[in-house]
């Protein structure tokens, strides 16, 4: 991984746009920028390094870490290991293991049907078709329309419905995501 598509430097590049007001991606952007550094600190980085910095010129070099500490300093950081810390305190846990009431693929039986909701009054159900793969037999106030076909490995309560391969008609494949929010309200298996 380079430096620049590493979490923190990412992190720290959308910060400094942030305070500043604006992207940084044309030439004006890093002239502009060199003139808020320079007002800000009294001191210089030239517009190639930032140019470099964020990928629009390509580079193997890692930033110093002065130029790093410069950068943090910009946005009221001591220095880059301040932002770091406080970037790790500021953080919630991005990543982790969830478990919930719900139904996997895995424990359903070819014909199977499970009927789902969420808000706003959303309610379809799916019959298994086997491998990880379903079809709609019946969509309420969905975007979802019976007939399409699709492949999920599970469907959760208080959990996002995320299905992958969704097909209707001749249109391309896509993903789609349902309950983005609030996560599924009910799960269940029926008989139809």
């Amino acid at each position: 991984m380079t430096y620049q598509s590493s979490p923190e430097f990412r992190a720290l590049c959308m910060d400094i746009e942030k305070a500043v007001g604006r992207k940084i991606q044309t030439p004006y952007d890093f002239d502009f920028l060199v003139t808020c550094l320079w007002e800000h600190n009294r001191c210089v980085i030239s517009t190639s390094t930032l140019k470099r910095l964020w990928g629009y010129i390509p580079s193997t070099m890692s930033p110093r870490r002065s130029t790093l500490d410069l950068l943090s300093r910009f946005i009221g950081y001591k220095d880059w290991n301040d932002y770091i810390q406080d970037m790790e305190k500021r953080l919630e846990v991005q990543s982790s293991s969830f478990t919930g009431k719900g139904i996997h693929a895995t424990d359903l039986q070819i014909g199977d049907c499970i009927e789902v909701t969420w808000l706003p009054n959303r309610r379809c159900i799916f019959r298994y078709l086997g491998e990880h793969h379903f079809i709609v037999e019946y969509a309420e106030h969905s975007k979802l329309r019976e007939g399409d076909t699709f492949d999920a490995v599970m469907f959760t309560v208080c959990h996002p419905m995320y299905i992958d391969h969704l097909s209707r008609d001749n249109m391309p494949s896509t993903s789609y995501v349902a309950g983005k929010k609030n996560g599924l309200i009910t799960v269940r298996k029926i008989q139809l």
